[in-house]
């Protein structure tokens, strides 16, 4: 009987081990997935900004913004961030009024993407911390699924001429 606390104090250190495992577990669960959601609204945000931008092209800027947007548009997965780079000097290197709907739906998108790159950003890095835990690693526990992976591109938000009124 005097002995009997050391099986009590084993069986609850036994059990907030699994806990905190568990609940380890979980956390980096969840944060790889809410990567990957963010990496896919990152894509979408993307390609309606390209799209935006070769609507635009088409209709006022002509063919280097044109073959920029239809680049970031078809690129493979390799050349993404490439493509999507070249695409922002395209846009910032053309004048766009903001009283034109076709050039507000650009800056909106370009802010929205802005907006979404950071997002994808921090929950990479909260991913890629928790998944770098030592204990993390030693028991594998994000095995299964890829190291979330950074898009790393420019600053996608576009400058408006001051001296352009907004309409």
């Amino acid at each position: 009987m005097p002995h009997m606390w050391w099986v009590v104090a084993a069986s609850v250190l036994v059990g907030v081990l699994a806990a905190y495992l568990i609940w380890t577990a979980g956390r980096v669960e969840r944060l790889q997935g809410r990567a990957e959601l963010a990496a896919r609204a990152l894509d979408a945000h993307l390609l309606r900004r390209a799209a935006a931008a070769a609507v635009l092209a088409e209709r006022c800027f002509g063919v280097e913004l044109y073959a920029a947007a239809r680049i970031a548009l078809d690129a493979p997965p390799q050349e993404r961030e490439a493509a999507e780079n070249d695409l922002t000097r395209q846009l910032r290197s053309v004048r766009l009024d903001p009283a034109d709907p076709d050039c507000t739906a650009v800056i909106a998108a370009s802010r929205r993407l802005a907006l979404s790159r950071q997002v994808h950003t921090d929950l990479v890095r909260d991913a890629r911390s928790a998944r770098s835990r030592p204990l993390v690693r030693l028991l594998r526990m994000g095995r299964g699924r890829e190291w979330p992976r950074y898009f790393d591109i420019d600053d996608p938000t576009l400058v408006v001429p001051a001296d352009v009124p907004a309409g």
